[in-house]
């Protein structure tokens, strides 16, 4: 397949980066050369944010179900080309095609099709009292900001999107400068959509330039980001000064806490699976991937040697075989970093249960012998406060911890800077939920992982992020609420 030239989408017209510089893009699988994008700089900037603000007061104007057809629009027409959508993702992000297919184009068109019905069903808030009626009314901000990670591209790139255009704002959207393909081709079918001209548009280009002006842009009025903790931080920094509203999904260390209770009999099969999923789901890389395993004791004998049966089980190969359940990482870049991590755990005492090498190039295809490949790595024996349980790796990499009482679970669930989720696997419901409710994290998940309704909020707490994403928090996010008040004067 011929590289393909991935542009700007600007006021309704794809364009080159004003510089001409470019950013390669490569399979991670094979590292072919798939691609090229702008390297965008403040200038390219400029011309997207002034043809969003240029377009919002004809967009904003319209019905929620005119906004919300548009979507919808671009909706079926993802749903027509999901193939291709996803083998773009996979080839990409270097994702199982069956991943793709399955996971992140069905939602990013879940997405679409969520935020265009979500958007109908807002009516306005009314309170009254002896003296006053009080009616809010929530208007679009304006320009949003919405900047996109590398692990989830489409998936992540509409969740953004899709409620700032139906809330009635305009949209500048950076996807990551690694996995920017599926934005572009969703660029394409939002003009035979019929979108209106400057209402989506897309800027390509690394963090420190192109996303750096986008944030600092005094016409943006509000920021969504996903991604590391590191450049969320500098985000909030840089957002401060000018008020802008600003929601950050960051880091997690996420604790799965498996109670013995939960493997007697057959239970031990289903359970196995779920923290296997939530460990190694697109290699690692889901912030909320389970990577700190928190065992009872009393269940490490018989738990722990069918986790790593079923991790070694994993096939590790080539992305576009449907036998393939781990793909190749981002880059040969990132996996020098999970490799390093690993290597680090093990110098602080860690002992590898499984994996921890680079996958030996001879039991890979022909075609995937260069790819970044790293297979599925369980590491036990080291505290709780060790470098591997306390920063995020992001890659297919868990530790095992064990415990002793609902107390310590807790302690060493809550024992990092991170709060993004976790996963309970208990028989016991009253447990479950006297466990959820004492867990710093903003989502909780009970005997499954990653188990969403759409309409409910999702995000973390402390160096997870900052506010929601979600249902009817994601549309309040995009809009102002403004109160008017009639004085009721008593009879």
């Amino acid at each position: 397949m011929n590289p393909v030239t991935v542009l700007n989408f600007i006021d309704g017209s794809f364009v080159l980066g004003r510089g001409g510089a470019t950013i390669s893009i490569y399979n991670p699988a094979t590292s072919e050369l798939i691609g090229t994008a702008p390297d965008s700089t403040a200038h390219d900037v400029d011309a997207a944010v002034e043809a969003a603000a240029n377009a919002f007061p004809a967009w904003s104007a319209l019905s929620p179900a005119q906004r919300g057809a548009n979507l919808h629009r671009l909706a079926d027409l993802v749903e027509r080309d999901a193939e291709a959508f996803a083998l773009a993702e996979s080839r990409d992000t270097g994702k199982p095609l069956s991943l793709a297919r399955s996971v992140d184009i069905p939602r990013a068109i879940a997405n679409l099709r969520f935020f265009a019905s979500a958007v109908c069903e807002q009516t306005h808030e009314y309170f009254s009292n002896e003296h006053a009626r009080s009616i809010v009314h929530r208007r679009p901000l304006g320009v949003a900001a919405c900047i996109s990670p590398w692990n989830l591209p489409l998936y992540l790139f509409t969740w953004k999107i899709a409620p700032a255009l139906a809330a009635g704002c305009t949209v500048v959207g950076k996807p990551s400068e690694i996995t920017p393909i599926t934005a572009w081709m969703l660029a394409q079918r939002s003009i035979e959509a019929g979108m209106p001209r400057g209402v989506f548009n897309i800027v390509n280009g690394r963090g420190p330039l192109c996303g750096a002006a986008l944030v600092a842009h005094p016409r943006v009025a509000c920021i969504t980001f996903t991604g590391g903790t590191v450049t969320g931080e500098s985000i909030a920094r840089a957002a401060a000064p000018t008020f802008k509203r600003i929601a950050l999904e960051l880091g997690g260390k996420n604790p799965t806490i498996v109670f013995a209770d939960s493997i007697h009999g057959d239970d031990l099969t289903k359970t196995v699976h779920g923290v296997a999923r939530a460990a190694f789901t697109n290699q690692g890389q889901v912030c909320h991937c389970g990577s700190r395993i928190l065992i009872e004791r009393s269940a490490w004998e018989r738990f722990v040697p069918a986790l790593v049966a079923r991790t070694r089980g994993l096939c590790v190969g080539d992305p576009l075989d449907g036998a393939t359940d781990i793909g190749a990482l981002i880059s040969g870049q990132h996996l020098l970093r999970v490799a390093a991590a690993v290597d680090g755990a093990v110098r602080d005492g860690g002992h590898l249960l499984c994996g921890g090498s680079r996958v030996d190039p001879l039991q890979l295809p022909e075609q995937n012998r260069a790819g970044a490949f790293y297979p599925p790595t369980l590491i036990e024996g080291l505290p709780a406060t060790a470098k591997a349980n306390q920063e995020e790796i992001f890659g297919p990499v868990a530790t095992l911890i064990p415990f002793s009482g609902e107390s310590e679970a807790v302690a060493i669930a809550n024992g990092t800077r991170f709060g993004l989720s976790a996963s309970v696997w208990t028989s016991d419901s009253d447990r479950a939920h006297r466990i959820a409710a004492q867990l710093d994290c903003g989502t909780i998940w009970i005997n499954a992982w990653m188990l969403r309704d759409l309409r409910a909020p999702i995000g973390g707490m402390r160096a997870s992020g900052l506010g929601r994403e979600g249902g009817q928090e994601a549309l309040h996010f995009f809009a102002e609420p403004v109160v008017v008040v009639t004085h009721e004067p008593t009879q």
